[in-house]
């Protein structure tokens, strides 16, 4: 939770992500916020009063993946009002003559990205949507060990430059210094 707040007001790109493992982790672990905490809360050399907010945050957590009926898969709403908010300054950047590094690292990822839609026979909206799914997978295979190819490892690399400019330009957008226009 605490790792949750810095990301989200220093680089959304890993927030997103991070939230993205938060869920899958609450789903792992079953629903279940005493397991949670027996878990990864206790551990982690927290107050007893941190560890309480912490717990509460993962119990509103389960409580809107119940609600949303994301217990099995997909992404909570806050989440997917993040991936919206940063597929609009994307568009809004694409079209912007003053972001040419941005557009050209675009051009940089898209074949890869279009690759990976291709592979996975991709009907995502949104080819942000596609760049954090790939971005994400390729952390879950590094988790268990997996090896990634070279082929992998290249895509990710112009992929996360690509991502990593665009949480930087959200920052500056949320400050009020982007130039778009």
């Amino acid at each position: 939770m605490f790792v949750q707040r810095e990301l989200r007001e220093n680089n959304i790109a890993e927030y997103l992500l991070y939230m993205w493992q938060v869920e899958d982790m609450i789903r792992a672990a079953g629903l279940d916020s005493d397991r949670l905490y027996g878990t990864v809360i206790k551990e982690s050399g927290r107050s007893d009063a941190e560890c309480s907010e912490w717990k509460q945050w993962y119990d509103d957590l389960i409580g809107m993946m119940r609600s949303e009926g994301k217990t099995a898969a997909g992404h909570l709403q806050v989440n997917e009002n993040v991936l919206m908010l940063l597929e609009e300054l994307h568009r809004r950047l694409l079209d912007s003559n003053r972001q040419p590094a941005y557009r050209e690292l675009y051009y940089k990822a898209l074949p890869f990205i279009v690759e990976f839609r291709a592979r996975n026979h991709s009907t995502a909206d949104g080819e942000l949507r596609d760049c954090f799914n790939m971005l994400y997978g390729v952390w879950l295979l590094k988790v268990q060990g997996k090896p990634v190819s070279t082929g992998t490892g290249q895509a990710v690399r112009a992929v996360s430059a690509l991502i990593g400019k665009l949480a930087a330009l959200y920052r500056e957008d949320r400050e009020g210094t982007l130039e778009l226009e």
